[in-house]
């Protein structure tokens, strides 16, 4: 095998995550597809016998790609940022990029607040939220420290929590609501859990979290009856600094539970273990209650 044809099979095992992550950047398939095609010719033209993670360095790639096509971007055409392009809606790839891809935790309101954000804040955003990168890979695309650039994806968050109308979610208050749920949970305090969770809540697990037994759920009462007396290993904690629970055994961390809180009322709880995306979580145990 030939280095431009072992460069071209190691580059197709991550076209499919490049182009995603290029789409949810641009809003456009066409612009997608043009951004992963800069980021192959870029390899093409590049010495990578020294890089490590081949992935990690093509998402660079792509993502200063999208950043310079964002500056630039005078007039173009929307596409709905919370569709995957066609091309790859029929994808069957497996693993924790393609699992980040399907959790578009972030809701409706980014078909149209994303789309406002600076492109910085836009980049950081989507690379971090959607797709676990950490902010010291994203810090030399954005040319900002790796704490400037997690103010900015706090920024850009923070805009589309409210357009979503989610409140509280890292706050004192958000915390007292994930620390009476996980008691009321540990108590199996069914009425208390029911108070807590709106009727319309949804419980989410990723794969790995769905084979260690957390099924999901919907609706207050199902949920409440699910987690009925089951969280008694969990403790309050700080994800990428809003309120959920994590769990841990011997010190090594095996799930967190992420709340979205709005108006005082726990919407949806992802339960998330596999170790690829826990690594990429700011973790922050807290007293418990």
């Amino acid at each position: 095998m030939t280095e431009h044809e072992r460069l071209a099979e190691c580059f197709e095992e991550h076209r499919s995550r490049l182009r995603a992550v290029a789409h949810r950047m641009l809003g456009s398939a066409g612009e997608a597809d043009d951004a992963v095609q800069e980021a192959w010719l870029r390899l093409h033209r590049s010495d990578v016998t020294g890089v490590r993670n081949l992935g990690g360095w093509l998402t660079t790639v792509v993502g200063r790609v999208c950043l310079d096509m964002l500056r630039s971007r005078t007039a173009r055409r929307e596409e709905p940022l919370g569709l995957r392009p066609p091309e790859t809606a029929g994808d069957q790839a497996d693993g924790p990029e393609h699992e980040a891809l399907l959790a578009d935790s972030l809701g409706v309101a980014l078909l149209v607040v994303l789309d406002t954000l600076a492109p910085a804040e836009r980049l950081a955003l989507v690379l971090h939220d959607m797709f676990a990168v950490p902010y010291r890979e994203i810090a030399p695309i954005v040319g900002r420290t790796p704490s400037a650039t997690k103010m900015l994806a706090s920024r850009a968050r923070r805009r589309i929590q409210a357009a979503e109308g989610v409140r509280d979610t890292g706050s004192g208050r958000g915390q007292d609501i994930v620390g009476a749920f996980l008691a009321a949970s540990r108590d199996g305090d069914f009425e208390a859990l029911l108070v807590l969770l709106h009727p319309g809540a949804v419980l989410r697990s990723d794969r790995t979290a769905a084979q260690l037994g957390a099924a999901e759920a919907s609706g207050a009462a199902g949920i409440a009856r699910r987690l009925s007396g089951r969280a008694r290993g969990a403790r309050p904690a700080l994800l990428d600094g809003g309120a959920g629970a994590a769990w841990s055994v011997g010190g090594e961390l095996r799930a967190v539970f992420s709340f979205t809180i709005a108006d005082g009322r726990i919407t949806a709880i992802d339960v998330i273990a596999d170790p690829w995306r826990l690594a990429r979580i700011d973790v922050e145990f807290l007293p418990a209650a």
